[in-house]
This record gives C-alpha cells, sequence and structure tokens, in this order.
C-alpha cells in the first residue's frame, strides 16, 4: 500500500511496517464505513484529514462517496480538501452526483468543491448526475451555477449524456 499526504503529494516510503500498513487500514476502513469517532480522534491527534490511499482516494471521497455524511462534515470540519481528485482525476462531488446523495453533494458545495470540476474525460458532475437520472443533484448543481452546455472530451454536453445513458425525465429537465 502506498499512502499520499496530499499536503506534499508525495508517496510514502514503500517499505512500511505492518503495524503502520495495519493503521492505515484502519483508517481508511473508518472513512469507508463512516466511523466518525475514531476519524475524529485520530485527525484530534495530527492524522492529515487529506490522507489519500494507493488510488489516490483520499478520506474524505470515501466517506462521502460511501454516504457518511457525519464522517464527511467532521473531515471538512478539520480541513479536508472538498475538490481534491483521486488518481483518476474524480472529485467527490462527481462520486456524489454518481450515487445521488443530494445531502451529501450540498455539502461537498459548501465547502469549496467546484461544481464544474471535469473528470479527465471531460465529464462534470452536472453530466454524471443527468446520466443516471438525478433530478434533484441536477437541480442543485444548476442552481449553483453547474454550466449546463459545458462538453466532455467528445463534445457532449449533460443533455447528451442522459439521452445516451436512456436518462428520459434528465433530458426533459435540461430540455427545459
Amino acid at each position: 500500500m502506498t499512502l499520499q499526504n496530499s499536503q506534499s503529494d508525495a508517496p510514502a516510503p514503500a517499505d512500511l511496517d505492518d503495524a503502520t500498513l495495519a493503521f492505515a487500514d484502519k483508517v481508511f476502513d473508518a472513512a469507508r464505513s463512516g466511523d466518525a469517532e475514531s476519524l475524529g480522534q485520530w485527525l484530534a491527534a495530527g492524522l492529515a484529514p487529506d490522507l489519500r490511499n494507493a488510488q489516490g482516494d483520499s478520506l474524505l471521497m470515501l466517506a462521502s462517496y460511501h454516504g457518511h455524511a457525519d464522517a464527511a462534515a467532521l473531515l471538512l470540519r478539520h480541513g479536508a480538501d472538498a475538490a481534491l481528485a483521486n488518481l483518476r482525476g474524480l472529485a467527490p462531488l462527481a462520486g456524489v452526483a454518481f450515487k445521488g446523495d443530494l445531502a451529501m453533494a450540498e455539502l461537498l458545495l459548501g465547502h469549496g468543491a467546484d461544481v464544474d470540476t471535469p473528470s479527465p474525460d471531460g465529464r462534470t458532475p452536472l453530466m454524471f448526475a443527468a446520466m443516471f437520472n438525478r433530478l434533484d443533484i441536477m437541480q442543485l448543481l444548476i442552481a449553483r451555477g453547474a454550466n449546463v452546455d459545458a462538453r466532455d472530451a467528445q463534445g457532449a454536453t449533460a443533455l447528451d449524456c442522459a439521452l445516451a445513458m436512456g436518462a428520459q425525465e434528465a433530458a426533459g429537465a435540461l430540455r427545459g
């Protein structure tokens, strides 16, 4: 396992001892499972809020993707970066738009997530929401200034993405 601290973006030494690797597993599992109590203790003891795993997923990415609002809010209060992308170039808001978690999207946007951050293929959170018929997320993103005319690397808009996935309600909402 390679750990990354986003403050330096330098990988930790590859020869981490077994106890350190076991602790890292516990930390990332706590984020995935929403164990805000343990995360809070570790953050208070100096754990970096933007610690990332070998895939570049931050603690916030894991907590938000898995729908753990208490853990995500705690990480944000400790300075976690709401826009920190993983190694695939996906930011937490894109994952939340895909999953359809409106409360989490509001939380991330309220803590500095960029409404239009594109993935490496140019897809924005609005495009992900449109593809999966997440109407409430689409409305939120548009209300927060999402560019409905943004185009991905293939030139597709959110409307095109919705149509390609058969998300007719999303397509209707985007048509006006």
